[in-house]
């Protein structure tokens, strides 16, 4: 507490008089000003979410107009487990997602392709999506939602890993909510950036 008083002493004494904090310090209480400088100038870091709820659109606000946007693109972020919906440099929505264990998800620059659907099962992998949309490979390489069974129901436990861990085939898998959108919005043509 006695340091706490001689550090508010020193900065109304550097206030008021207009004098260098050097001259009034000890060295303990400099150190101790330092120390504190360096904490308030540090940036906060963010820590990442203990649960993302799937079931729910990833952001507190409204989706993207899209016929708004002025040049829609699309970043996914393999690092980041992120989709990020862009309008030229500004980033107007970002998605949690999964992308592929041991790097299966391609990288580069892509396009939306032609291909989507409301639902798909693959009896090899035994994992479905609903929503989904084509971006390489003309059916192969996905934007869709977190996996499904043959019926249409959501696998729990694939789903908590959305926006925590790559952990898809090679697709990159959205929230429920968020593939709709993708499905019912990007449009054919559009670039995707993947890295």
């Amino acid at each position: 507490m006695k340091r706490v008083l001689q550090i508010v002493a020193v900065i109304i004494a550097i206030t008021v008089l207009g004098i260098t904090a050097n001259h009034l310090m000890t060295p303990d209480t400099r150190d101790q000003a330092a120390t504190q400088t360096t904490k308030k100038a540090a940036a906060p870091t963010k820590a990442a979410p203990t649960h993302i709820n799937w079931r729910e659109p990833s952001e507190n606000k409204p989706y993207p107009k899209w016929k708004q946007l002025k040049d829609p693109w699309i970043h996914v972020s393999v690092k980041q487990q992120r989709v990020f919906i862009k309008d030229g440099s500004k980033t107007v929505y970002t998605m949690y997602a999964s992308t592929g264990v041991d790097n299966s998800t391609p990288r580069g620059t892509f396009h939306i392709q032609a291909e989507r659907g409301k639902f798909f099962y693959n009896a090899e992998s035994k994992e479905g999506a609903k929503d989904w949309v084509s971006f390489k490979d003309h059916g192969i390489y996905l934007f869709h939602t977190v996996p499904t069974d043959q019926y249409g129901k959501f696998n729990v436990q694939e789903a908590d890993m959305l926006g925590r861990a790559a952990h898809s085939h090679g697709c990159v898998r959205l929230a429920v909510p968020d593939a709709k959108w993708f499905y019912d919005n990007v449009t054919y043509g559009t670039k995707v950036v993947i890295n």
